[in-house]
C-alpha cells in the first residue's frame, strides 16, 4: 500500500479549484509513470434525487502536453469571440436606445392646428 501512496504522491503535482455557482471546476496536474505531465479539468455539480439526498456528477477532461498550445489557443479564441459578440450587442442595444430617444419630430408636438 506505500508504493501505491508514494505513486499517488508524485502523479498529483499541483491542483486548483474554481467554485462557480452551483458547480466546482478542479485543474489537477499531474505526472505519467515517465514524469509527463498533463491536466485534468473535472467540472463537480452537486445533484438532489426526489428523497433530498444528494450525489455528485462529475465530468472530466484529460488534457495532454501534445494539445495545451491548440487547446490554450481555442479557448483564448472562444473568449475572445465571447468579448467581441456582447461588445457588438451591447453597441447595438446603445444605438437603439439613442435612436430611439433622438429620432423625435417637432412638427408632431405643434400646438396650433
Amino acid at each position: 500500500m506505500e508504493n501505491n501512496e508514494d505513486y499517488r504522491e508524485q502523479e498529483e503535482i499541483y491542483a486548483n479549484a474554481v467554485r462557480a455557482g452551483k458547480r466546482t471546476y478542479f485543474f489537477d496536474v499531474r505526472a505519467t509513470r515517465n514524469n509527463d505531465y498533463y491536466l485534468t479539468i473535472t467540472e463537480s455539480k452537486r445533484k438532489y434525487d426526489d428523497g433530498g439526498n444528494y450525489h455528485y456528477q462529475k465530468h472530466k477532461i484529460f488534457l495532454y502536453k501534445e494539445d495545451f498550445e491548440k487547446f490554450g489557443k481555442a479557448l483564448s479564441d472562444s473568449f475572445q469571440k465571447i468579448i467581441e459578440l456582447k461588445t457588438q450587442k451591447d453597441q447595438e442595444v446603445t444605438n437603439g436606445i439613442s435612436e430611439e430617444f433622438t429620432n423625435i419630430n417637432f412638427d408632431d408636438l405643434d400646438d396650433n392646428p
